[in-house]
């Protein structure tokens, strides 16, 4: 099949909120970004056959596919660059492009066909298909956290991956939108979960785990008895394997809740969408090789500091943190390792916030 001509389309973000540190209010201004349309990828010849060419919803067939690989993302304008980079940065590393079916996760309240038009007009020939998150079933939920950015109720979308998504979709990678792959994601989709683990990710067991909670959780015995029979490590939540039949088996989103819900009764954590996932898989998750996150690459919570590469082979950048690749690219002050972020940059032009 012959691909169109190339074209590129002005997409107009309507609204991005800007917070004004001085008193507090936040406005909408509107910005205008023009994306490039990314080339199309092939599957090479040994890939299987997920849909005949005769058949009239290929897309719809793909998206139930047990063959496919399932990706797994949430989609904001305020993210839409990241998100851009990452799809590409996926396509193009993939051996099997043409057998990914992307998933992904929106606000009910965003305006999902200006979102399915902004990943459309880029990737025409993506299988995906965006799913519709009511923020107000975890808002309720959500305690402040360091980062406001960490509050927004999008950020726990993944803990809902199993409510959201059809019972078709057994397993899925789920990824931020803020990194992007240089080898093939079907490496990472094929990582054997064993008999009974629900979900596979890169531990970081150097790391000191007791900060991830307060001195209220430590103290108190029977919350920190949590821990008594597992081995717990750190892993990041921006990367993982998930399988989803387990999940909803399991129940683990409520039991994620029943965290959230002692959260906001008693303050055992200060981060975010991170701790609920720990202490209800940390020491039972399938280790994955750290490649497959190298992450931190956005500095800390505070002030997103360059940082460096974590020593061994990489297969996915993560720019974890507060410092984004985009914004610092933007700013004319950019870390030198988002140079290996900028290569997957679909945006055309410059543009600039008034502020």
């Amino acid at each position: 099949m012959s691909k169109p001509p190339r074209f590129d389309l002005l997409l107009v973000l309507l609204f991005t909120v800007i917070a004004l540190a001085s008193n507090g209010v936040t406005v909408a201004t509107p910005i205008t970004q023009q994306f490039k349309e990314a080339p199309q990828f092939y599957n090479s010849p040994d890939c299987a056959v997920l849909v005949d060419e005769d058949e009239s919803d290929g897309e719809a067939s793909i998206l139930c596919s047990g063959q496919a690989v399932h990706v797994a993302m949430t989609l904001d304008t305020a993210y839409i660059r990241g998100s851009m980079a990452a799809i590409l940065s996926v396509l193009q590393h993939s051996s099997c492009p043409q057998n990914i079916a992307f998933h992904f996760v929106a606000s009910a309240t965003a305006n999902a066909s200006f979102l399915r038009a902004t990943i459309s007009s880029s990737f025409p020939y993506l299988n995906f298909r965006v799913y519709p998150f009511d923020d107000s079933s975890v808002s309720r939920l959500i305690s402040t956290s360091i980062r406001s950015a960490l509050d927004c109720p999008l950020n726990y979308a993944r803990s809902y991956l199993a409510n959201l998504f059809p019972p078709c979709v057994r397993r899925v990678v789920y990824l931020d939108s803020d990194l992007v792959l240089v080898d093939d994601i079907a490496k990472l989709a094929a990582t054997p979960l064993g008999d009974d683990s629900v979900l596979a990710a890169p531990e970081h067991c150097n790391a000191n785990f007791t900060t991830y909670f307060t001195p209220t959780f430590w103290s108190n015995p029977s919350l920190s008895l949590t821990f008594s029979n597992r081995k717990p490590c750190y892993f990041n939540t921006g990367v993982m394997v998930i399988d989803l039949d387990r999940w909803r088996e399991g129940d683990y989103t409520t039991k994620i809740e029943e965290w959230m819900e002692l959260q906001k009764r008693i303050r055992i954590y200060e981060l975010g969408s991170l701790p609920p996932f720990l202490l209800v898989f940390a020491g039972n998750i399938v280790p994955v090789d750290h490649r497959w996150n190298q992450h931190g690459l956005g500095g800390d919570n505070f002030r997103g500091l360059c940082r460096d590469l974590h020593p061994g082979p990489v297969s996915l950048l993560h720019w974890s943190g507060k410092g984004k690749p985009w914004v610092r690219l933007d700013a004319n002050r950019p870390c030198p390792l988002d140079a290996l972020w900028a290569p997957y940059d679909l945006l055309q032009t410059p543009f600039a916030l008034d502020s």
